[in-house]
């Protein structure tokens, strides 16, 4: 029998610290071979985000140094290259939130898409008013919660009351007989309906999980309890009612970037963040592992090619992301 190949082997770490990746570069050091933040190579790694590769290609095509695509069009309009999106991808790769540009842009999406009354995020907005408080949706609320936080604005009021939303609001129902009433429930039957919308679930643990262990109050802990208990009666992407079925056959193919959908990769670098493994994880992390090429390297089956502002990767290619990111999750799961 021969022995099992490591997991992180030195040529799949060559090529993550490949220098013209430097967001790849950045995780792998930190994440794959434990730098610390404070580490010179880390540092130059951290720096060169803004300079090299996407995100200073991503940032030259902004407008008036503030927004992509216009200034009412920041979620619909364009989707996908839209200052929502632009600001999630942005955020995956690492981008330095002191930055201006970038700073101008998450006080935008503030002011135009955040629900004044509630404190989530709205598809459309103003300046005058906010986000529209009838078109607060969950999936657009975790992801710029998180967003935000990866931005630097974890002490913010504002990104204080965003966080409260998905607390009070987040649902994690599974089929109930009665769907549930009152605002903001009666606003989108396919966010909330008789059974929950998946991708509302995976983007509030995602923004829950930026926050410090320790800064947690109890409602974050208690809808982080649920959110996760909700994934993993669902083997992360089954039917929990019926686990011989998979509930979309599109999150097996693994991505980058996530904007409003997910795979089952996503969920499992969320739910291994937050220190959870459980057996009903098994399944997905094998078909994971599964994926792994003889090289140690895994391909992007999936991606938003020519739909966002800056191809990052090509599909059916090795892909530095996808492989940063199971090799993460199957290092946290202790895989060999």
């Amino acid at each position: 029998m021969k022995p099992a190949k490591p997991l992180i082997t030195d040529g799949v770490v060559e090529w993550l610290l490949e220098p013209d990746a430097p967001s790849v570069r950045y995780f792998a050091l930190v994440d794959l071979l434990g730098r610390r933040r404070t580490d010179p190579q880390v540092c130059q790694a951290r720096r060169a985000i803004m300079d090299v590769g996407v995100v200073p290609k991503v940032l030259a095509r902004q407008q008036d140094g503030t927004y992509w695509e216009g200034r009412e069009n920041f979620y619909v309009g364009e989707k996908y290259k839209g200052t929502v999106w632009t600001l999630i991808i942005l955020a995956e790769l690492a981008a330095d939130g002191n930055d201006p540009r970038i700073r101008n842009a998450c006080e935008y999406i503030l002011e135009w898409s955040q629900d004044r009354l509630s404190g989530g995020f709205a598809y459309q907005g103003s300046a005058e008013t906010g986000g529209g408080h009838d078109h607060v949706v969950p999936c657009l609320t975790g992801n710029m919660v998180w967003a935000l936080a990866r931005f630097g604005y974890l002490n913010d009021p504002r990104w204080k009351q965003g966080g409260e939303w998905i607390a009070k609001y987040q649902r994690f129902d599974d089929g109930v007989s009665q769907a549930p009433r009152g605002w903001p429930f009666n606003t989108r039957k396919s966010c909330w309906g008789r059974h929950t919308c998946h991708m509302g679930v995976v983007k509030a643990l995602k923004a829950l999980a930026e926050i410090p262990a320790n800064r947690r109050t109890r409602p974050v802990k208690q809808t982080i309890a649920q959110g996760v208990e909700y994934l993993l009666s669902h083997h992360i992407h089954k039917r929990s009612h019926d686990l011989s079925q998979v509930s979309r056959r599109q999150w097996l193919k693994l991505g980058f970037p996530w904007l409003w959908d997910s795979d089952i990769l996503e969920i499992l670098e969320i739910l291994t963040r937050l220190g959870c493994r459980d057996e009903r994880m098994a399944e997905a992390s094998e078909l994971v592992a599964a994926k792994r090429c003889p090289d140690g390297r895994w391909f992007l089956e999936d991606d938003y090619r020519g739909r966002v502002q800056i191809d990052i990767e090509k599909k059916g290619k090795p892909s530095k992301w996808v492989t940063l990111n199971a090799l993460r999750v199957l290092k946290r799961l202790g895989a060999s």
